[in-house]
């Protein structure tokens, strides 16, 4: 099975957010190539936030490209065989953490947001990986810092769609 067929049974089966769905649905209808950096009307992207539910924290890297704080998550690559990999992947390549797992059930949110031309959407999927106890995290080339952050700490650093993100991650812990 192709990401991009796997993308569109993700997609169906995400019972939330039934218009950005349809959207991705639709995006992903019109464009073969829309999972991938070079389709110019936008593509998906697969993210997840890294959850310490032991901790009550969840992990943010500080984007060296955006200087904001996001959860971990980018493009989709040749090699990923689903979007959960392509997921899990994003976040342990971030994160630096070793056997990171992504919570069950499915993606978690949908966000689309705009991006500099030439691109101009991503469409990204986003999922909840949880660290195991005490794991060590190790910053990556993409990132200026890497730091855990109390639930309630997450709405005075990040945006709203991280905000909207880490709530729906708790609601599904």
């Amino acid at each position: 099975m192709s990401l991009h067929d796997d993308a569109v049974l993700v997609l169906k089966a995400y019972e939330d957010q039934e218009e950005l769905r349809q959207t991705y649905l639709d995006h992903l209808a019109a464009h073969p190539d829309g999972m991938w950096k070079a389709c110019e009307a936008g593509h998906l992207t697969a993210s997840a936030l890294v959850v310490d539910p032991s901790r009550g924290k969840v992990l943010l890297t500080l984007h060296k490209k955006l200087n904001m704080w996001l959860q971990m998550g980018g493009h989709c690559e040749p090699g990923d065989t689903s979007m959960e990999a392509a997921a899990l992947r994003e976040a342990t390549e971030e994160s630096g953490i070793e056997g990171l797992t992504l919570l069950d059930g499915g993606p978690v949110r949908l966000d689309r947001h705009p991006i500099p031309a030439p691109c101009n959407w991503h469409l990204d999927i986003q999922y909840v990986a949880l660290a195991p106890a005490g794991a060590p995290e190790a910053i990556s080339d993409e990132s200026l810092d890497l730091r855990w952050f109390a639930y309630d700490e997450v709405a005075d650093v990040a945006d709203e769609s991280v905000v909207r993100l880490t709530e729906r991650a708790r609601a599904r812990l």
